[in-house]
């Protein structure tokens, strides 16, 4: 216990000793050196360049959290089958959920794709992923797959039906 209190008792001392000795070696201010004026570029800033210093600029290469807005056409294939399509109503619009099953194990990045060559008056989607390639998960639902859309009271005013293809069958509701 005296040794503890003793060892305690030095250090303390030494360290309350470094404030002031302001040129030692000892004071961890001084272990970078004086602070030393340095002239600065006359390149234009940010600021005067018409963007403002406190707004960060996006990550043009995206985020593995969010998918990058410029991304090219997805490349992701039809589902092999559409087990089942449901439409859940919400305040301010509906949730079409789908979920599939792909050939075999592992599909990913599932997405509904808008059918732009849809008549008017039916909105048709074609539920898409992608395959891993090598090992696959083994199980009862490896190969099953969901995704979902949000659409708004406005988009639903002129759908009368509603289509989730796959590569071998669709579901279809209408009102």
């Amino acid at each position: 216990m005296k040794t503890s209190v003793g060892v305690l008792l030095i250090s303390a001392l030494t360290v309350a000793g470094c404030g002031t000795v302001r040129d030692s070696r000892l004071n961890p201010f001084n272990w970078f050196g004086p602070a030393r004026t340095v002239a600065v570029d006359a390149a234009p800033s940010q600021a005067a360049a018409g963007r403002n210093a406190l707004i960060p600029e996006r990550n043009r290469a995206g985020s593995i959290f969010r998918r990058n807005r410029e991304e090219g056409v997805y490349a992701g294939r039809p589902m092999a089958v559409i087990d089942e399509m449901l439409i859940e109503r919400r305040p301010g619009g509906a949730i079409v959920r789908a979920t599939g099953i792909a050939n075999r194990a592992g599909p990913f990045d599932v997405r509904l794709v808008p059918d732009e060559a849809a008549p008017a008056g039916v909105l048709r989607y074609t539920l898409s992923a992608y395959q891993r390639p090598g090992p696959r998960n083994v199980g009862p639902d490896a190969r099953k797959a969901t995704a979902a859309v949000w659409l708004t009271d406005n988009d639903l005013a002129t759908i009368s039906r509603i289509e989730v293809a796959g590569r071998e069958n669709a579901i279809a509701r209408s009102r």
